[in-house]
């Protein structure tokens, strides 16, 4: 397996050692050490390129703002790979990314040549990543820069049509022919409810550090366990051959419990960091609330969500709030709720159906500041 990274040291550390620990932290911790690696820095393009012509297999997990930085490097590598001979690959992207093959495809077109077989070639496989892995502190990094702490939950649900080579036996990869229905799953339950229980924590206890802090408050278990059944109803209307009542509950009391999860040590600030992103248009939050809205589902908890939202402020280990989230509170949350829910949102006052959404969060919104939050008998006034 071969690592392409920016980060010369990591590139130095796993080409050093030719293996990295995992720790899983859960219920029963275990050690997971991965043999025969290697690596080689991005910045060698001609490399990285060889890479991709030679691979059995290729993976992204950059983030959504880094993809365009691989673009031309992959397509340099396609295009060698073609030359070579060697016949189609398949790339898993594994990106908190909603239509990610299409934009995927898009990206890559622009540095291959327009007679490129892109679609018969190359396999651009969505996927939905449910896998928690916490931010590590400076000095557990220091300490070890390959060390990796996760949770125990190992399986990655990919999309079965975007193969061109066929799924690969891998353990733990659950291949979907609806592809879309699991990663809508993915970001209006898991990360709607990771969403509200940040957000809701950090008004509740701003002085908690740690996700199992917030989920153990009954008042946000209740706030997070709503709005994820408010989704729970709209996906089963929106993909009635793919979700019923029971595999949405399995789902949601799962996912309850690993939240809760000390050993983990996840943050308030990691999952609810970058507001612009988790606010906008298709994301946890918004974008539940359309389909909610879309089948007729009342959604007064996601509602709640959207609205703590724009009041988080929680700090990151360094003392500082993120960086997008910093510009937030400069800019954006000052000029106002309608800015923000027109220009961060996305929420179009003119259209019949973003109105409604407007008027509650602006309603929500309005009785969040009008409270002592710390309080939490706050929450029984609540009604949208």
């Amino acid at each position: 397996m071969v690592f392409i990274d920016i980060d010369s040291t990591l590139v130095d550390a796993l080409n050093r050692e030719r293996r990295y620990r995992v720790e899983i932290k859960d219920i029963c911790p275990q050690t997971i050490w991965v043999e025969n690696v290697r690596a080689v820095n991005a910045q060698d393009k001609a490399r990285v390129a060889q890479e991709v012509a030679a691979a059995d297999i290729i993976a992204t997990a950059v983030g959504p703002a880094a993809l365009p930085h691989i673009y031309p490097t992959l397509a340099q590598g396609l295009i060698k790979r073609d030359h070579m001979g060697r016949g189609p690959v398949d790339i898993i992207i594994c990106e908190n990314l909603r239509d990610a093959a299409r934009i995927f495809r898009s990206g890559l077109a622009q540095y291959l040549p327009k007679d490129f077989p892109l679609n018969s070639f190359v396999g651009l496989v969505e996927t939905s990543i449910g896998k928690m892995v916490p931010i590590m502190s400076r000095e557990q990094q220091e300490q070890d820069p390959l060390l990796v702490f996760a949770e125990s939950y190992n399986t990655l649900i990919v999309d079965k049509k975007g193969f061109r080579t066929g799924v690969p036996a891998v353990r733990g990869i659950e291949a979907k022919e609806n592809m879309k229905a699991y990663v809508d799953r993915k970001a209006f339950i898991h990360n709607l409810g990771h969403a509200v229980t940040a957000y809701l924590g950090h008004l509740l206890h701003p002085e908690a550090t740690f996700i199992w802090e917030a989920i153990e408050d009954e008042h946000v278990y209740h706030a997070a366990y709503s709005a994820m059944w408010e989704s729970a109803q709209a996906l089963i209307a929106e993909y009635p051959e793919e979700f019923n009542q029971g595999n949405q509950k399995e789902h949601i009391e799962d996912l309850l419990q690993r939240f809760g999860n000390r050993a983990l040590g996840d943050t308030i600030h990691r999952v609810g960091r970058d507001l612009p992103r988790k606010l906008s248009r298709d994301d946890r939050l918004i974008g539940a609330l359309r389909l909610d809205m879309k089948h007729s589902i009342p959604a007064p908890y996601t509602t709640l969500g959207a609205a703590a939202a724009m009041l988080f402020r929680a700090k990151g280990p360094d003392g500082q709030l993120f960086p997008e989230d910093q510009r937030f509170c400069q800019e954006a949350y000052p000029k106002g709720i309608d800015y923000v829910l027109e220009t961060v949102c996305r929420l179009d006052p003119q259209s019949p159906q973003d109105q409604p959404l407007i008027d509650a969060i602006k309603k929500t919104h309005r009785f969040l500041s009008e409270q002592d939050l710390t309080k939490p008998d706050w929450i029984g006034r609540y009604t949208l």
